[in-house]
Parts: structure tokens; C-alpha cells; sequence
């Protein structure tokens, strides 16, 4: 089956579903969710995933598949797709939103089971229709959870071809998709991301992670080191908002590494650390090797000949420097975490995340753990981030039961990261805005007024 006909199939389906009213439209959203995030399908996903591509692990799996399904399929509730979405009577405008078409969804090898499935109910939600291009380390895990959302879709009269994958993992079969659809969400390597942007289709891509947590001197460290430890540890750091560095306090730094290691850490000394560097990036490049990415922490510390016990569930390495030599400032995909001291002021922890995140992961994330508003507000207005987490784990970035964020697993970055919005990508990505503009109050537009202070200061 060529890309053409795929997407031929998807437009054919999409037009069935254009008129859709808003109570039809979530009873598909709603019947999709259920297919994917109901106990046996999310397990049977897992096991999937874990034992096809290798990364992560099965408990953490089925969470997060819950976890970001629900979690979208909630935010559906409060976030209108259809129809009139917006009224703002005093300036006469009213919003109506309307299908994109056909969305691309390009699938990383690490997430083929929870991110087809938060992709295609935003672009359900918009009545439009998906196709996945699947990684082919993951393939069969992605073909699954498409073969359970198609028959939900059947289920409550939709057609089934609203979601589809590629029926091969081929780059130039991913290439051709890109070219024919309407909008391309793409999660994955920068290079994925940077091949949907060059398409010429428009398109919404995720930066370089590398997030970078700040524990300054006023933190609840029993807090802050818990939060620490559930981003780094959850499935083996296959998120891109997994902690990749903190930036501690000296005044609190060995009490927090205290905390870090007493909770499974195990911290390298000059030559395990040196290890550890040749046994995650042996070409010298920039990206680690597959052979550590979302692996145990046992299994990492094997393959660089450091022993330790079975129970340890990450690394920890000092680090003071950033860049091409310090390549344990960069995102790992792992669970090591590098530990950077600052000392003073907080604008000192500040330029340390700039120079961080100005190596990779421009754009991303950072969070900080602290009591101070002031300190929140100089990372928050120092930082070029896109989300600054207070007091939580990094994960929550991605949406959560106690944060306002959308819940998504497609974290942009703006144009710091060569993206076009620093949004979490949620379902009203997935719709055009019709504006309705009548007329309302007069607004004022007068020169006098607006250019008396100038007038006053430089005159005319």
C-alpha cells in the first residue's frame, strides 16, 4: 500500500466525520480512550513496548499510558473543539473551530504505546484524522495500539481509517507522508523534528530535553529529592523532562546528596565517572549510545565495569562544566544525573541553567525547588524555558493531577528550540480558527493621547 492511498483513505474518512457535533465527538474521543487506557490493553501495551524496542520499563509503562491518556481525555472536557469555542461579546468576536484534515503523527521508538494515543484524540477532537509513522524499532508496538483505537472507532459508527500507521517504517515513506498531509506533529530525535519543519507542511515539533532542576537554600529537600528521584527513575528516564541536571545549593549540597543516594543513587568517583563517559558515548559524538538509553541503572553501571548494588535505581556524577567536553551536561536519555554546586545568589544558579540548556536543550524545561517567589521569578524571567516547574518533579511538566498544564507528551519549545510556539501541543493545536467580527464598542484611536508622554518628553 503506497503513502498515497493511506492518505487518500484518511481524507475519505475525515469527511465523514466533518460535521460532527460536539456529543458525537466525544463519544468517540471517549470510546478511543477507553480502548487504549482499560487495564489489559494498557498491560498488553507495555509488555509490548518494553520487550520490542528495549527501552524503559513494563510497571512505568502502563502508568504512563493511563496516566497521559486520562489525562488528555480530561482536558477534552474543558477544552472545546467544535463549533463556537470562543465568545468575547464586548469586542464583538466570536472564535469557530474547524478541522485541520489529515495530521502526520511521527512516533519516537521510545513512546510507540502512549504517544499515538494522545496524538490521535487531540486530532479526534478536532475531527480530523491521524496516520502514525511508526519507528522501526517499534513498529508492532505502534501497530497495536492503532489496531485498538480503529476498532473503537468502529465501535460508535466512525470509520476506522480516522487512524492509521504506515504499513512500513521507511524514512522516505515517513518523508512522503510529511508531504501530503495538513499539519505534522512530530516527537522524537532532532533530526525527526527538523525534517518535519523542512517539509513545507506545517508542523509542530519538540526541542532537545536536557531539563535542569534548581535546589536553592530555602528548599524542602526531603520534598526535592523525592522529586528528583520519580522524574529520573520513572521508566528508566525515557521522558525528555526527566531530570538531565541539578543545580544545587552549596549550602545544601551534601545534605540533598545525602538524600539523593539514601533513595538509590549511587554517585561516581573520578574514574567510574570516567568510565561512565566512555561507556556512554564511545564514538566521542553528542548523543549516547542506544545501549544506556532508558536502561536499568544495574545494567548501565555493568557496561562501564563499575559495580553496584542491584538495588541502585540511578547514577549520579559531579559535574562543573558544560559543552562538548562535559558531554554529562547534555541530555542523556538515561538515568544519570549530573550534579552541579553554585553558591551566592540566585542569579548564579540562573546563568548555570542558561549555560546548560544554552549547550542543549534550549527552550525546554527547568524547575526549582525553593520557598522564595523572588527566586522562582528570576529562574522564570532569566531563563530561556519554555516551563518552569515550582516545587514538583519535572515530569509534571507533561501535565498533572495538580498542576494547570495540558496534559500531552509533545513539549515545544519555541523558537529557542526552532519551534513556532512554547506551548504543551493539546487538542486546540489541532484546529483552524474562524474569527466572526461584528461590530462593537467604538475604540478610541487618538494620536494626541497616545503620544502625549512622548510629546511631553522629546516633544514634537
Amino acid at each position: 500500500m503506497e503513502v498515497a492511498e493511506v492518505v487518500a483513505r484518511a481524507r475519505a474518512a475525515q469527511s465523514e466525520i466533518a460535521e460532527w457535533d460536539a456529543d458525537r465527538v466525544h463519544e468517540l474521543t471517549t470510546a478511543v480512550a477507553y480502548a487504549v487506557a482499560r487495564k489489559d490493553r494498557a498491560e498488553a501495551l507495555a509488555r509490548l513496548a518494553v520487550d520490542e524496542a528495549g527501552f524503559g520499563n513494563y510497571e512505568d509503562k502502563v502508568t504512563k499510558i493511563e496516566r497521559r491518556v486520562l489525562g488528555v481525555l480530561s482536558d477534552l472536557r474543558e477544552t472545546p473543539t467544535v463549533g463556537i469555542v470562543e465568545e468575547d461579546p464586548a469586542r464583538g468576536l466570536v472564535k469557530i473551530a474547524k478541522p485541520v484534515g489529515v495530521v502526520a503523527g511521527l512516533v519516537p521508538t521510545t513512546g510507540p504505546d502512549a504517544t499515538p494515543p494522545v496524538k490521535a484524540l487531540c486530532a479526534l477532537a478536532g475531527r480530523n484524522a491521524i496516520v502514525f509513522a511508526a519507528h522501526p524499532r517499534s513498529k508492532r508496538t505502534t501497530d497495536a495500539v492503532v489496531g485498538f483505537m480503529r476498532e473503537a472507532c468502529e465501535q460508535v459508527g466512525a470509520p476506522a481509517d480516522l487512524v492509521q500507521v504506515l504499513p512500513e517504517a521507511k524514512i522516505a515513506y515517513t518523508q512522503e507522508l510529511m508531504h501530503q498531509v495538513d499539519l505534522i506533529v512530530a516527537t522524537g530525535g532532532a533530526g525527526m523534528v527538523k525534517a518535519a519543519y523542512s517539509s513545507g507542511t506545517p508542523a509542530f515539533g519538540v526541542g532537545v530535553g536536557n531539563a535542569v532542576h534548581v535546589v536553592d537554600e530555602t528548599a524542602d529537600l526531603a520534598d526535592a529529592a523525592a522529586a528528583i528521584v520519580a522524574a529520573k527513575t520513572f521508566d528508566y528516564a525515557t521522558s525528555c523532562l526527566a531530570d538531565n541536571s541539578v543545580v544545587a545549593h552549596d549550602s545544601v549540597y551534601d545534605d540533598l546528596v545525602a538524600r539523593l543516594t539514601a533513595a538509590g543513587g549511587h554517585v561516581c568517583d573520578d574514574d567510574q565517572k570516567a568510565a561512565l563517559q566512555a561507556a556512554m558515548w564511545p564514538d566521542g559524538g553528542e548523543i549516547p549510545t542506544p545501549d544506556v538509553i532508558a536502561k536499568s541503572a544495574p545494567h548501565i553501571a555493568a557496561l562501564a565495569g563499575i559495580d553496584v548494588p542491584a538495588s541502585t535505581t540511578f547514577l549520579i556524577v559531579h559535574e562543573d562544566g558544560v559543552g562538548h567536553d562535559h558531554p554529562f551536561s547534555g541530555e542523556k536519555l538515561s538515568v544519570v544525573l549530573a550534579l552541579y554546586r553554585y553558591s551566592g545568589a540566585i542569579d548564579n544558579a540562573v546563568a548555570q541553567v542558561n549555560a546548560i540548556t544554552g549547550y542543549q536543550g534550549l527552550g525546554h524545561t527547568c524547575g526549582i525547588h525553593t520557598t522564595s517567589d523572588a527566586h522562582v521569578d528570576a529562574l522564570a524571567f532569566g531563563t530561556k524555558t519554555a516551563r518552569v516547574l515550582v516545587n514538583q518533579n519535572l515530569n509534571e511538566g507533561a501535565g498533572s493531577a495538580r498542576n494547570g498544564l495540558p496534559f500531552t507528551l509533545s513539549l515545544s519549545c519555541g523558537t529557542w528550540g526552532g519551534g513556532i510556539t512554547t506551548e504543551n501541543v493539546n487538542a486546540r493545536h489541532f484546529v483552524n480558527l474562524t474569527w466572526v467580527s461584528r461590530p462593537s464598542v467604538t475604540r478610541r484611536v487618538d494620536a494626541e493621547s497616545l503620544f502625549a508622554a512622548h510629546f511631553d518628553k522629546y516633544g514634537r
